[in-house]
């Protein structure tokens, strides 16, 4: 059994998210973290109310944050061998931060950062995200690049798992392949609630901010590879801020990036923060692989229970 770790990204976030979590980890959840993000880490995530928690600049720290409180849990019960991290989008941030490649404190700061440009990047114009059900990347690319043909700025923006993958646009882009979806060869194209564009060049007027802030930060050699989104491979060596900075207007390739780990031996995935979205995604890509859900602190002994007894 060869284990990896994933972290979701935002959309998963919920008011409640991480009760347990706050008084059994202080040191991260409490007055350091609140003098980093300059807001109540404790009263936006237990309290929202669930717009403001929504809102990027507070749901990608919030998420970062409890999502690495809860591996720092898991971690503590379960001492075996991790062969591989990812998370997508923002939770690659995480999984970099749990192999040990970037301190929690500068993690946090950056993902602040990142959260607070993306918000007024997509302020700046109205945009918007759709699923296409039932297309793949090759498909989705085709429909892209006919929509850009006509004057369109419709990208590829999440290849999640075979038949989810997600474009970004404008929002006449979002109408147009939202209507015209069937003749495109699509199911259906669902436009999602998200605030703009994100991972297309909508967000570039971000990226300079996010460039600036990993310049400030270290990045050291992580105890276990993680994988890019924006490459589906492992992060080389003194290369990491630039991909974290292109993975701001870059196609998230997280299929790619699970295809890629299982390729390599990993067999085993445990999504490790709330919700179960990376779950999913690893079940709809690699056909046999073992999936576990850690969500929550509950349920750790199960999984890891589940973890020893399989090995």
């Amino acid at each position: 059994m060869s284990i990896a770790v994933l972290f979701p990204g935002q959309g998963s976030q919920h008011v409640g998210m991480g009760a347990e979590l706050f008084d059994t980890h202080p040191e991260l959840l409490g007055d350091v973290s609140n003098e980093i993000l300059g807001w109540s880490l404790r009263d936006v995530c237990l309290e929202g109310p669930e717009d403001e928690l929504t809102s990027t600049e507070h749901a990608q720290p919030a998420l970062f944050a409890i999502s690495y409180a809860l591996w720092v849990s898991f971690r503590a019960a379960y001492d075996g061998a991790i062969a591989g991290g990812a998370g997508h989008s923002l939770g690659e941030y995480t999984a970099l931060c749990a192999a040990g490649g970037i301190g929690y404190e500068d993690a946090l700061g950056v993902v602040r950062r990142r959260g607070e440009a993306m918000a007024r990047a997509a302020d700046i114009e109205v945009s918007g995200m759709a699923a296409l059900i039932g297309a793949d990347a090759a498909l989705a690319e085709e429909i892209s690049a006919k929509r850009r043909a006509d004057g369109g700025r419709l990208e590829v923006a999440n290849v999640n798992a075979p038949g989810q993958v997600v474009v970004a646009g404008s929002e006449a882009d979002i109408s147009w392949v939202a209507e015209k979806a069937k003749a495109l060869g699509v199911r259906r194209a669902i436009p999602l609630k998200v605030a703009g564009a994100f991972h297309s060049g909508f967000m570039a007027p971000a990226v300079d901010e996010v460039g600036e802030a990993l310049e400030a930060v270290e990045f050291t050699d992580p105890a276990f590879p993680v994988w890019s989104n924006t490459t589906a491979r492992p992060h080389e060596t003194g290369r990491v801020a630039d991909t974290l900075c292109s993975q701001v207007v870059s196609t998230v390739r997280f299929s790619e990036s699970l295809e890629d780990m299982a390729g390599s031996g990993i067999d085993t995935f445990v999504h490790v923060g709330p919700g179960d979205v990376t779950a999913g995604m690893a079940k709809k890509t690699l056909e046999g692989a073992l999936v576990y859900i850690v969500s929550e602190m509950a349920d750790i002994p199960g999984v890891v229970d589940s973890i020893v007894t399989m090995k």
